[in-house]
């Protein structure tokens, strides 16, 4: 009898150790917010790092492939020969054309999915090349345009 007394009084407080409905709903609806707040900040996480991955890939990535370029066959491509030389051999260079000068000879989307735009002789950059990426907007000449030129540089695409 002592014994029946003892385990049913054990039940009890094991039962009244456990967490209610209300307890779990409360949780789980915590959680929840979280979540919906996570998710509505990716796009400002990731943004960032789209914007960031440009300016190396036009102020560092790319600047490997054009000198390469440029040493071989005496000059920058011209804008209308584009990124695109550096890919495939020009017609009327071919003799000093040692390429691909990019990686799996094609010339990569900016992380929008647009052609990165290129210029040469460039209007930023006097004497050298503009490289740019029309940005988020997905509009050249556009504040949020990302180029291989300092912001402090002026001149408009």
């Amino acid at each position: 009898m002592i014994r029946e007394t003892h385990l049913r009084g054990i039940r009890r407080r094991s039962l009244r150790r456990a967490f209610t409905l209300l307890e779990i709903l409360v949780v789980l609806a915590i959680i929840g917010l979280l979540a919906g707040l996570a998710i509505t900040n990716v796009d400002r996480i990731f943004g960032g790092a789209q914007v960031s991955t440009v300016e190396i890939f036009v102020k560092e990535s790319m600047k490997t492939a054009l000198v390469s370029y440029r040493l071989h066959l005496g000059d920058y491509p011209s804008t209308s020969e584009g990124l695109q030389a550096l890919a495939t051999r020009p017609a009327n260079k071919a003799d000093r054309w040692f390429g691909p000068y990019v990686a799996d000879g094609k010339i990569p989307s900016d992380p929008w999915g647009e052609t990165y735009q290129y210029a040469y002789p460039g209007t930023r950059n006097k004497g050298g090349y503009d490289l740019w990426s029309k940005g988020p907007d997905r509009q050249s000449g556009t504040a949020d345009d990302i180029g291989n030129w300092s912001s402090a540089a002026g001149g408009e695409k």
